[in-house]
């Protein structure tokens, strides 16, 4: 009876919490629109009300989502409120310099996802659950980081003055550390929705990958300072087109990932069964499912993002579609994994050819997302390396 009891207590506690979630979420953006009614277009209010509903709906069973969005507005604001009116004051307060101006914590950032990256492998080869929680802890570090240097980033622009101010996926090195956020976001819920973590050193391969590509970039390019806009870029669409592409292009990149892990573990079942690292790893159902719900997501989202470009190219170069390198390839992805979904879902496809379509995927995907800037030019070339 106590047991029941306490089981309702609970459920109790978690309605009355996921209630006051979504009560803070509709009061802020109530506060967001009150506060900038005069300067938000329509487009703009509509973007605060979905993105409101939407973290309503993702924060009400997350407890860790609720606390990391009230750590990134809290630290964010406290940095805003640092800066006040001048840019400069971050090469003279010390928490700004080291910590939290924008650079600051993607440096932070970077060094959370590669530590991260190393402690899921040495927590999943040791059969060790606190290195293994460790490196959740780190991931969760390293994605607020990167949410608070997004959001100080943004602020930063506008500070820059001459109309410069814009949202921070504008270009190669921002959209980056965007792809490190989402993937991570996403990886984060599926590793609590399936209560395993032995997928995640795979996972924050590709993330760390990212990571040295923006190192890179920021060190050799200086691709850390902020620029204008290109006309092309000023626009509403911006704020969702891009967020909804790379939506796309994490959850296309965990499942190539853990079709790597599939592929390994149906390996070492060849060579020895028994293997204990085996045993620890997810079933091979479980990464066959968990890579078709990732792409099926990814693929939601990649369409959604490919309409939303259309739109968006109608408003800028006054056609839907132009065959541009960027969207020709764009299709040729939505083609490769509306293919992969069409045979898993009618043909009944799955296992070993389904994981490696998944990482062939990946490559197909990433020449589209950076190969085509590297290779070939059009009207995406705002992108170019």
């Amino acid at each position: 009876m106590s047991a029941h009891l306490s089981a309702l207590q609970v459920k109790q506690r978690a309605s009355r919490t996921a209630w006051f979630w979504r009560g803070l979420m509709a009061l802020v953006a109530v506060g967001l629109v009150s506060t900038y009614y005069n300067v938000f277009d329509y487009y703009e209010i509509a973007i605060v009300a979905i993105t409101a509903v939407g973290m309503s709906f993702v924060g009400q069973s997350w407890p860790e989502f609720r606390w990391h969005s009230v750590i990134v507005a809290a630290v964010s604001l406290v940095a805003i409120s640092i800066y006040g009116q001048e840019l400069q004051t971050a090469e003279q307060n010390f928490w700004l310099n080291y910590l939290l101006s924008s650079q600051s914590a993607f440096m932070w950032m970077s060094a959370l996802f590669v530590m991260a990256t190393i402690a899921y492998f040495i927590g999943n080869l040791s059969h060790s659950e606190f290195v293994e929680h460790v490196a959740t802890f780190l991931t969760w570090s390293a994605t607020t980081m990167g949410m608070i240097g997004l959001m100080v980033r943004w602020r930063e622009s506008y500070l820059m003055g001459g109309g410069m101010g814009h949202i921070p996926v504008s270009n190669l090195y921002e959209v980056f550390i965007l792809f490190s956020i989402v993937t991570a976001f996403l990886y984060l819920f599926y590793e609590r929705r399936y209560q395993t973590r032995s997928l995640g050193g795979f996972v924050l391969l590709v993330i760390s990958a990212a990571v040295a590509f923006q190192l890179w970039y920021s060190f050799d390019r200086q691709a850390d300072q902020i620029q204008p806009l290109v006309p092309a870029l000023q626009s509403y669409w911006m704020k969702i087109h891009v967020p909804a592409n790379f939506i796309g292009y994490g959850a296309f990149s965990i499942a190539a990932m853990i079709g790597v892990a599939y592929l390994i573990v149906v390996w070492r079942q060849q060579k020895n069964p028994t293997s204990t690292w085996v045993k620890t790893m997810p079933s091979l159902n479980v990464m066959d499912d968990l890579m078709y719900k990732t792409i099926a997501l990814g693929f939601a989202f990649f369409t959604l993002a490919t309409i939303l470009g259309a739109l968006w190219a109608a408003e800028a170069w006054g056609g839907y579609w132009s065959w541009d390198p960027k969207e020709t390839w764009a299709l040729i992805v939505w083609l490769n994994y509306a293919a992969w979904l069409h045979m898993r879902l009618t043909k009944g496809w799955h296992g070993k050819p389904m994981a490696w379509w998944a990482i062939v995927g990946l490559f197909v995907t990433l020449f589209a997302f950076l190969g085509v800037n590297m290779f070939l030019s059009g009207l995406h070339s705002y992108g170019e390396l």
